[in-house]
């Protein structure tokens, strides 16, 4: 059997407490080939180098060991919350100098109500927005590549019960759909089942096993485990892999259905949402600022909804819109 590690399949960098699991496992390659390692960049050292008491004085979290390797993010949990720690000190010193500094234009200039939430919101964004985005962004990765792989799994699986249909082993279907760059995030993972076989000696089963354990995709996850099942209780593959691509194709036509006409439904949403309502009621503040008291704080108010509030609705729904449209691509 070949020993060929695919591209699509890097090493990790080994860290201490992975030894004891691969035991004297050797490690295949072909006469020549080193193995790849997931190094660190300036920053990522320099990190790592002043919160490495902090970060080491507390046990590592298992959900986010788990959403690292899930996300194919080449970094320790350790070393990762390392990164949180030092952008979270660069980012929340930089927003409070520039919060303080806009904070005081605006309330020199009298508009106290802006003025007041640029002084509070920015330093709040800076230190405790920046820990907690970081923090979850594995695991936003981990979920956004579960999406890449389910827009993804329906062409594949075709390619998967074609190549059953011509009596093609196992481990070879999952060893050509790994080159196969147009299924995306399905090759990935084909990949890595592939590494485990060819690099770390490991049988195709229990690979396809740790496949469905690390996949971030519910589907891809119920495949693979799927195929174990089969494989031990003594099914045919064949049959199963064509049942699974049509059922993968018509849940991707219902799911396309149901995309488009959300799609509708917000279009409608935007007209009144965020057309008329600001609109109406810009309109309705400006009178109370010129015949009604409190006409400076109207005034403010009016500024926030123009300046915040009117901008931020509208990016938003481009944003939502634009996922919507990414999911159907």
């Amino acid at each position: 059997m070949p020993a060929t590690p695919t591209a699509n399949a890097p090493v990790r960098r080994a860290s201490a407490p992975a030894a004891p699991e691969l035991g004297d496992r050797p490690v295949r390659l072909k006469r020549g080939e080193h193995p790849t390692h997931s190094t660190l960049n300036g920053f990522q050292r320099w990190a790592w180098k002043t919160f490495r008491r902090r970060v080491l004085a507390k046990p590592t979290d298992p959900t986010l060991e788990e959403n690292l390797v899930k996300a194919h993010m080449r970094v320790r949990a350790d070393e990762y919350m390392a990164q949180v720690y030092g952008t979270t000190v660069i980012v929340g010193a930089v927003l409070t100098v520039v919060g303080v500094f806009l904070g005081y234009l605006f309330l020199a200039g009298g508009v106290f109500l802006l003025g007041l939430l640029v002084l509070v919101l920015l330093p709040v964004i800076g230190w405790v927005g920046t820990f907690f985005i970081l923090q979850s962004m594995p695991g936003s990765k981990a979920k956004e590549r579960g999406r890449k792989i389910d827009r993804k799994i329906s062409p594949a699986m075709s390619f998967v019960s074609a190549m059953s249909s011509a009596d093609v082993n196992v481990d070879q279907i999952f060893k050509e759909l790994g080159r196969q760059k147009i299924y995306g995030e399905v090759a990935e993972e084909a990949a890595w089942i592939t590494r485990d076989t060819e690099l770390l000696g490991v049988d195709i089963l229990t690979a396809i096993r740790n496949g469905a354990q690390r996949s971030p995709s519910k589907r891809f996850q119920d495949f693979l485990q799927g195929v174990v099942t089969t494989a031990t209780s003594g099914g045919q593959l064949k049959p199963y892999f064509l049942l699974k691509a049509e059922q993968y194709e018509r849940e991707n036509k219902l799911e396309m259905l149901q995309r488009v006409e959300t799609m509708g439904l917000l279009a409608e949403t935007f007209v009144t949402v965020v057309v008329a309502f600001p609109l109406f009621l810009v309109i309705i503040i400006a009178i109370f600022a010129i015949i009604g008291g409190g006409g400076q704080f109207m005034i403010d108010v009016l500024w926030g909804i123009v300046g915040a509030m009117i901008p931020l609705a509208q990016f938003g729904f481009i944003f939502f819109m634009y996922s919507l449209a990414q999911e159907m691509v």
